[in-house]
């Protein structure tokens, strides 16, 4: 490769990385607190659960009516094992928008850990309903980006699933599968 092709190839690449960070994380704010919450969905999804709940906190205590913050607080509460504190957040989301189906997905998931599975599956086809495309599940680019090589189970297959298990008697239902249920990916649309 010749050393023009080179530093063209790298010019192209910095600059798409660029355009992608400040379109996802840097652009003007369309609702208030708009951008502190991009900030702690990065933090989230980085692992940095301390510093995205601080700010998802942050966040609410401006924005009380915020319901993408309550949302995002909630994913991060689950991730910590606040379970209660998890679901009173996707509540007060679910409270602020009746239609919100990411909310619904990760209420479902929520649920799901923690062994209430005839709630989770109100909760996924609940969200199902409300958009259809949830049941795709994370995409090609999303699971590039976090080194996913399969496609995780989505909600569809997984309220499949339940409802399958909940129809055998108890004593036959296979509902926790370990090293399955920690493939599940949170919704954040």
């Amino acid at each position: 490769m010749n050393r023009n092709l080179l530093t063209a190839t790298i010019g192209l690449t910095v600059v798409i990385i660029f355009g992608y960070y400040y379109f996802q994380f840097m652009a003007h704010e369309n609702v208030p607190g708009e951008n502190k919450c991009r900030l702690a969905n990065k933090y989230l999804q980085d692992g940095k659960l301390d510093e995205a709940l601080k700010v998802f906190d942050e966040v609410l205590a401006e924005h009380p009516e915020y319901k993408e913050a309550y949302h995002g607080r909630a994913i991060t509460l689950m991730e910590i094992n606040d379970f209660k504190g998890s679901r009173e957040s996707f509540d007060r989301a679910i409270k602020l928008d009746e239609n919100f189906a990411g909310a619904y997905a990760n209420r479902g998931i929520l649920n799901d850990r923690t062994g209430n599975y005839e709630d989770a599956l109100k909760d996924y086809r609940k969200a199902l309903e409300l958009n259809p495309e949830i049941a795709e599940g994370p995409g090609l680019i999303w699971r590039f980006l976090h080194n996913v090589s399969d496609k995780p189970p989505s909600i569809a297959d997984r309220s499949d699933y339940i409802e399958a298990e909940l129809k055998k008697p108890e004593a036959e239902r296979l509902l926790r599968m370990p090293e399955i249920d920690a493939q599940q990916r949170m919704y954040k649309k």
